[in-house]
């Protein structure tokens, strides 16, 4: 295919395309003759009047070259995959990854040996979907090699060249393909790429957890996240990166709830995840322990999981604020939610709803009680004192919360004189 070169509006209208810190980084790479060009997500993502949050530049130059021209403007530079060709420019507006145009030369499913070289057209042909092979010029001017501005029409994710081969050169793309589609695409998955991922699912076996449970979180972000996982269950690709999801109709009508019902700006997908899942505490461990999950999200999932807390729509005030202070806000707003997505009565909406937007409100209360104000009680220092303060919380979280001084501290007094010291 020849290589299409047009001028974009969308592209000359783009802020981050104009503002300096880009304009110097792309100037600094250019002034020795070589070449650089915005590529990839920023290229794609704003064709697609989407938020562009990376901007990763593509050049002509060696990373060690590019390291002395920006250095020559004064640009700070780390050499953070230099044996791959990258290195990062950092600026006071935003971090830019550089990487020498490049061709492989041997993959194994997982990493390639690269050498750089001069060419776009060759350095197109290494990358994954055809959208992700454009690139823009510093005056907006698009260079589209591979009909990657077709497919974005189209809202189509199409592997470039024979799918088996970019599958086999990184296996991680399987997952990247129904994750671009779950963000990007639509319609059905292209056919030949859903062909190809299922008849090579098992090279995912020799990826790294960590990178398997990325590609899952950003699936699961997805506003069509329910029907990605869905394919990749029916091409046998779930079973083998995910067998614990056996809860995906309750996740299909979380993100119904989200979507239509909340309207949350951003997903959550910690809480997507555990939607999936029916684990006890051992479970959530051997799944955190495979993908590298980090112990706030492992702690996260086994507590919205396997807490038994009382949780249902029509909860009293009074059990509600039970459950937030002993619970805490997070906890109790994962439970809700998932309480909210296993119901499947489309009338207690309105409960569910108002328990969240209630607990957002909610205050926390301070039992008024000091360690010193027990032991002037009588109380001996050390453990006992911790004893009674918890006996006299328990009676003031059943008394829902009390505010009168005077009774928390007859309460107290009753406590004492009822123990032997």
């Amino acid at each position: 295919m020849s290589v299409e070169k047009v001028q974009s509006r969308e592209m000359a209208r783009a802020e981050w395309l104009s503002a300096p810190d880009t304009k110097a980084v792309l100037e600094a790479l250019g002034a020795d003759g070589g070449a650089a060009r915005i590529v990839g997500g920023a290229v794609r993502n704003t064709l697609m009047g989407e938020p562009v949050s990376d901007i990763d530049i593509a050049t002509t130059e060696t990373p060690a070259r590019a390291m002395a021209l920006l250095g020559a403007r004064g640009i700070k530079t780390v050499p953070t995959g230099i044996d791959h060709g990258t290195v990062t420019a950092v600026t006071p507006s935003r971090h830019f990854e550089i990487t020498t145009l490049r061709a492989d030369i041997r993959t194994d499913g997982r990493r390639a040996d690269v050498a750089f070289t001069g060419d776009w057209l060759t350095d197109a042909k290494r990358r994954d979907f055809t959208i992700n092979a454009l690139y823009c010029d510093a005056d907006g001017t698009i260079h589209d090699p591979l009909g990657g501005r077709a497919d974005i029409a189209a809202r189509r994710v199409r592997f470039i060249g024979d799918p088996h081969e970019r599958i086999r050169e990184d296996y991680l793309r399987i997952l990247r393909f129904f994750r671009f589609h779950a963000w990007y695409g639509k319609g059905e998955p292209d056919s030949a790429g859903l062909r190809a991922a299922a008849e090579e699912r098992e090279g995912l076996k020799q990826l790294s957890g960590e990178r398997v449970r990325d590609e899952i979180l950003k699936i699961a972000a997805a506003e069509n996240g329910p029907a990605a996982f869905r394919q990749m269950a029916a091409a046998g690709i779930l079973s083998l990166v995910l067998p614990e999801a056996t809860r995906l109709d309750r996740f299909e009508k979380l993100v119904e709830i989200e979507t239509t019902q909340l309207f949350r700006p951003k997903a959550d997908p910690i809480l997507r995840l555990g939607s999936m899942l029916d684990l006890d505490d051992k479970g959530v461990a051997a799944l955190a322990q495979r993908l590298r999950f980090s112990n706030r999200e492992r702690e996260r999932l086994t507590r919205m999981l396997t807490d038994r807390t009382k949780i249902v729509c029509y909860l009293s005030m009074r059990e509600m604020r039970r459950a937030l202070y002993t619970m805490g806000l997070d906890l109790f707003k994962d439970r809700v939610s998932l309480g909210w997505a296993d119901d499947r009565r489309g009338h207690n909406a309105f409960q569910w709803r108002a328990l969240l937007a209630m607990a957002d409100s909610w205050e926390r209360p301070v039992l008024p009680l000091t360690g010193e104000m027990i032991k002037a009680s009588g109380v001996p220092e050390g453990p006992e004192v911790g004893r009674v303060r918890d006996e006299v919380e328990e009676w003031w979280i059943d008394s829902d919360f009390i505010e009168d001084e005077f009774s928390i501290i007859e309460r107290l007094k009753a406590i004492v004189q009822a123990t032997v010291y």
